[in-house]
């Protein structure tokens, strides 16, 4: 496939810096997370965008990403999206780049950079967890197998439900409901097929024995009272990946850079001023 059609398979929006100016330093890329899309980094985009150059894409199968190109088989695992990352990258054509993924997608630029370190300058990971089920008293990922199983069984019954179960849980604030809220109608407005097999494959997807092997530099952000990749999750990756910097937000929940934009896009902008180009 063309560049041109790989930037559109992914609906590739380019932020452009107030006045058109030409900003230098490497390309930012922002990965969305699990049942997002990348209108939840609208925020952190446009404010990084004053100084940095910004795109933001769809994950396959999320937001407007063109699904006739989803196959069950190519994402049978977050390998598939792995080769998404990579593609979409070199299509860019722009050097390594700082890929900035939230939640899940941390994982999947792990296995990219893995792949292809030659694409990547750095990661700046908000929210990871490279495996959700708890090994105790080895590895605490946040849930029981049993958990896992049963919240993807609620998904498979009633979508909708699932969505209003998880969003509040994800999102914590629970001062601001119009937060939960978008989180919600993002998890329902995707194909519900698609949905259910990606949160399959999230979900149950074990990256540990990957760690070891990521030789990008990466930054991890890690959120206060986060549901979804606790703190010793964080504490966890630091240890396994060499080179890696651990950073704890006074953000809470799992999705900062909608609750806690500000800080978000200060401390990727600080991370970004290490990088000499």
């Amino acid at each position: 496939m063309q560049a041109a059609g790989i930037l559109a398979r992914h609906h590739l929006t380019r932020h452009a810096p107030p006045g058109g100016a030409v900003r230098k330093g490497p390309l930012v890329v922002l990965a969305h997370g699990f049942g997002c899309d990348q209108s939840m980094w609208r925020l952190v985009a446009t404010d990084l965008a004053q100084d940095h150059a910004v795109v933001s894409f769809d994950l396959m199968g999320a937001g407007q990403s063109d699904t006739s190109h989803w196959t069950p088989q190519r994402y049978e695992t977050l390998h598939g999206h792995a080769q998404d990352f990579i593609e979409l990258i070199e299509a860019l054509n722009a050097g390594p780049v700082v890929l900035v993924g939230h939640s899940v997608s941390s994982s999947i630029a792990t296995l990219a950079a893995i792949d292809r370190p030659d694409l990547f300058a750095r990661l700046i990971m908000i929210g990871p967890n490279p495996c959700f089920v708890n090994e105790l008293p080895h590895y605490e990922g946040g849930f029981e197998q049993s958990d896992i199983m049963e919240l993807l069984d609620l998904m498979d019954r009633n979508m909708i439900g699932w969505a209003h179960f998880f969003a509040p849980v994800a999102m914590k604030n629970e001062e601001r409901p119009d937060l939960r809220e978008e989180l919600e109608h993002s998890i329902c407005r995707g194909d519900a097929a698609v949905v259910r097999h990606f949160a399959r494959v999230v979900f149950l997807s074990d990256l540990r024995d990957a760690l070891p092997r990521l030789r990008v530099p990466a930054l991890i952000l890690q959120c206060a009272d986060d549901a979804v990749a606790p703190d010793s999750v964080g504490a966890y990756m630091h240890q396994r990946m060499k080179g890696s910097s651990l950073v704890q937000m006074a953000a809470t929940g799992h999705c900062p850079h909608l609750s806690h934009p500000e800080e978000t896009a200060r401390l990727i902008r600080e991370d970004l001023t290490l990088l000499s180009f």
